[in-house]
């Protein structure tokens, strides 16, 4: 039985150890965090990625967990709303709300239960990976060596598997010039399942600056997004308590419900911050090491997710029809995946924060038109369209 290490214990490493147990491999998962993971933002499950989840059992589960969301709506500075974006505004085209809207602590935790009594290394990074004839010796920071037969970095944007193999993210990683942050809150507002977005110009030393509110279910509990224009300052290096200080500097001053979302901010145990980018590698692999879900092509907007799941499915699959021959099977993999992942990493139109009060004006002008627009589904990249770019194979379970 070939074993299979996999650095990262998030969507894309429990997908792949799914499917590898389903295939008759031996998955072994490594993960930085000391426990499971929960909290996260919400995240869309799209096109062929509901395929393959349903082909896990785990689809009235995931269902069950639907944040509610049914559209978008943009505010002006006064919180009124002047523009409304709804998953059937686009027809087939598909629009920005997906079929399935899910928090990622929920989700985590289906496939977590999917995949059963798998061993997982918390607590750990990989600090090498040496290749030999007979498979590959990986030493981590705080557990013995061992060898392998594949290693797997699933291990997000800044992946430590790939900046061993590959090479540092200034190569591989194109800066998208913002700061992200989520984290947990609740509101009085009556949202309805409708996701707010709040848009501020630039100011307090950062560029245009926005607040999106992510609903879940009708309990007034949502998940808030924060973010900022800002060249890379090292933001997401500094501690918790210093990023909270910095969010609440750069919306100082700021009116609607910000006050308010600040407060909860500075009080909130799970906070989630990070530097924006995008990844562009022109292979997945390096001899018996693979790249899968952000590590391999992180930075699309809505279909992250998505492609993790669908890319564990193809993946695992690949390695089984290849009787375990990695040779055979990342090359396969690769060629399987980059349509699919090309038209799904394009970015939808319409300025994420733009830096002017008159820039935001005509950013929510155009939302609002879009959907009465001539090809305005084509214009938003044809979404549901992409999400189904991909033939899923059928791969026979082991016997």
């Amino acid at each position: 039985m070939r074993t299979v290490l996999i650095s990262g214990a998030g969507i894309a490493g429990l997908s792949l150890a799914y499917w590898l147990r389903h295939h008759g491999f031996h998955p072994v998962l490594v993960e930085r965090a000391p426990a499971p993971r929960s909290g996260g933002q919400a995240i869309d499950i799209r096109g062929a990625a509901r395929d393959v989840v349903a082909r896990m059992g785990i689809l009235d589960a995931v269902k069950a967990h639907h944040t509610g969301t049914h559209g978008i709506a943009w505010l002006n500075e006064k919180g009124k709303r002047v523009g409304t974006m709804t998953p059937d505004d686009f027809g087939d085209s598909g629009g920005i709300i997906a079929e399935i809207e899910i928090l990622r602590g929920d989700l985590l935790r289906i496939l977590a239960d999917a995949v059963g009594d798998v061993e997982v290394l918390y607590g750990n990074v990989i600090t090498d990976i040496a290749e030999g004839s007979d498979g590959v010796k990986v030493t981590f920071d705080n557990a013995p060596p061992r060898t392998v037969d594949i290693v797997v970095g699933a291990d997000g944007l800044r992946s430590g598997v790939r900046s061993l193999m590959f090479g540092q993210d200034k190569d591989f990683v194109r800066d998208l010039g913002y700061y992200l942050s989520y984290f947990p809150a609740h509101t009085d507002l009556d949202l309805d399942g409708w996701e707010l977005m709040y848009n501020l110009p630039a100011g307090n030393g950062v560029g245009g600056r926005v607040a999106l509110l992510y609903p879940v279910g009708s309990t007034g509990e949502l998940r808030a997004l924060l973010g900022y224009v800002s060249p890379d300052l090292g933001h997401d290096r500094r501690g918790v308590q210093a990023q909270k200080d910095l969010l609440a500097n750069v919306f100082a001053g700021a009116g609607w419900q910000l006050p308010e979302l600040i407060d909860q901010m500075r009080r909130a145990d799970d906070l989630y911050f990070a530097r924006a980018g995008q990844v562009r590698l022109d292979e997945w692999y390096r001899g018996r090491t693979v790249l899968l879900g952000d590590s391999a092509f992180g930075g699309s907007l809505g279909m992250g997710t998505s492609m993790a799941i669908v890319g564990a499915y193809v993946l695992a699959g690949e390695l089984a029809a290849a009787g375990g021959d990695h040779q055979a099977a990342f090359p396969r993999y690769h060629q399987e995946m980059r349509d699919y992942v090309a038209v799904n990493s394009k970015r939808p139109p319409g300025a994420f924060a733009p830096r002017t009060r008159r820039g935001i004006w005509m950013r929510n002008q155009f939302m609002r038109a879009l959907p009465h627009l001539p090809g305005g589904g084509k214009m938003m990249g044809g979404i549901q369209k992409a999400a189904n770019s991909i033939t899923l194979k059928e791969y026979p379970p082991a016997t």
